[in-house]
């Protein structure tokens, strides 16, 4: 890798051929290319707004251009909506818009597209399967959270007394928990339906495993995040096999976000207490000096460990926290990873390169992970991001390795690990089939019980493959 990382072309062939083991923290929506968009509202008559480039639901009428066709009848506006729903041609710098309300713009314009969400899922994993990706968690909500937060909204908020406000939605809680759970048995098999699982011409993208994580909006008043948090919480303890975790998303910067994020840290502790199974990622540290006060950078990576997180989704501003090394010590030692999402973090923040705190990660010893947020929106992909980590970040092929190991480790799928927490150390059962590559008895028997070995195994069998024929071609 270090004789090809000088040649971009050649250091993207090499690492798109790589194993990465996982993806934790992939937007559904975002996730998707905005040609992807297009061609659906093509295929659907849908219509675009003229000023906006929103996408909207047929009829068109005044003010809008039918997507049908867009593409061969006007380039132009066609080119023109793919940069307004991505951050395609837009340069840093530029006093029309600054790069984090360009990105979070685009979801607005994403329109009554989201209909297409099995769609949207499938050209995912199939991305996802030729980045070398095995295991993906969506961070995705089903209907019923929007649903359990506009009832939260319309109760008597007890502001005082957290807990007070359980008892009139645990009610509601068991009607909505059901059909959530069909709906999403029912998005999944329209998924494996359009990727023609089970038959001979399957797509690449039925060979990565996938859950949802849902999430709470963290712009949006205190008791309708309540309501999404707490249905999180419902559906991921019901639903395992579907559901991996629960999340916070939006901007981090928002006025009501900054306002609130205590409270909201507060609501996932009372929570987690009533629902101890149900594991925590959260978006924390999305931010930069400038972006908001330096007030506002000192404590939000560290409350969110302090109630639970077992990942951090970005952690930019760790250098800004309040004792950075003791916080980096403490993540250490409790094995709590960081999500790493380069592009995202030059696009939204202008953050990158030496700027960027992922050294600071590593030389503490804090489990990294890489992966792509929304890399439609972003313009990126898996491989990318494992590229700017070796050309921008200075990564050798060890610590890639490692890396991708981390994506499985530190994932919510189910059963034990085949590495200790350190996500390094083997564990006993199977440490001498690692070495020799073939399971015995006792880790088959581990194996059998556990998805995560099995996803854990299966990419220590294509690291083999895969240096094997580098190492076969390099001596060509």
């Amino acid at each position: 890798m270090q004789r090809v990382a000088g040649n971009g072309p050649q250091l993207r062939a090499f690492l798109q051929a790589m194993p990465k083991g996982a993806d934790l923290h992939n937007h559904v929506g975002g996730s998707n290319y905005a040609e992807d968009f297009l061609r659906w509202a093509d295929e659907d008559q849908g219509c675009i707004a003229r000023d906006t480039h929103q996408l909207l639901p047929p009829p068109c009428g005044e003010g809008t251009v039918p997507a049908r066709g867009l593409a061969a009848r006007d380039a132009a506006f066609f080119s023109a909506t793919v940069d307004a729903l991505s951050m395609r041609n837009f340069v840093q710098g530029n006093a029309a818009a600054s790069g984090h309300d360009q990105f979070f713009s685009t979801f607005a314009r994403f329109g009554s597209s989201q209909a297409r969400r099995p769609d949207a899922i499938a050209a995912t994993l199939e991305q996802a399967a030729r980045d070398r990706v095995s295991y993906v968690e969506l961070i995705a909500n089903p209907a019923q959270s929007a649903e359990l937060g506009k009832r939260a909204g319309a109760l008597d908020w007890n502001a005082t007394d957290l807990a007070a406000n359980l008892a009139p939605l645990q009610a509601q809680l068991p009607a909505l928990v059901e059909a959530a759970k069909a709906d999403t048995a029912a998005l999944d098999a329209r998924v494996a339906q359009l990727l023609r699982c089970g038959q001979a011409d399957a797509s690449i993208g039925c060979g990565v495993r996938y859950r949802y994580v849902p999430y709470a909006l963290r712009t949006l008043p205190a008791p309708v995040v309540f309501g999404q948090m707490l249905m999180g919480y419902a559906v991921v303890q019901a639903d395992p096999q579907r559901y991996a975790g629960v999340n916070i998303v939006a901007p981090e910067d928002n006025p009501v976000a900054l306002r609130d994020y205590r409270l909201h840290m507060a609501m996932f502790k009372l929570l987690s207490m009533r629902y101890p199974q149900v594991p925590l990622t959260l978006h924390a540290g999305e931010l930069s000096l400038g972006l908001v006060p330096p007030a506002d950078l000192r404590f939000h990576i560290r409350d969110a460990v302090a109630i639970g997180a077992r990942r951090i989704g970005h952690g930019v501003d760790i250098g800004y926290e309040d004792d950075a090394a003791g916080l980096l010590r403490q993540m250490k030692a409790q094995h709590v990873a960081v999500e790493i999402n380069l592009t995202s973090n030059d696009v939204i923040l202008g953050v990158k390169g030496s700027d960027h705190p992922l050294p600071m990660y590593l030389a503490a010893g804090v489990p990294v992970v890489l992966s792509t947020d929304d890399e439609g929106v972003s313009r990126s992909d898996m491989t990318h991001e494992y590229q700017r980590a070796v050309t921008e970040q200075g990564l050798d092929y060890a610590t890639l390795k490692q890396v991708a190991r981390n994506g499985l480790s530190y994932s919510f799928a189910q059963g034990q690990s085949l590495w200790d927490a350190d996500g390094r150390t083997p564990v006993a059962a199977c440490a001498g089939s690692l070495v020799s590559g073939s399971a015995d008895a006792r880790c088959k028997a581990l194996l059998e019980g556990s998805e995560k070995a099995r996803l854990q195994w299966q990419l220590e069998r294509d690291f083999v493959a895969f240096e094997t024929q580098q190492l076969a071609e390099a001596r060509r």
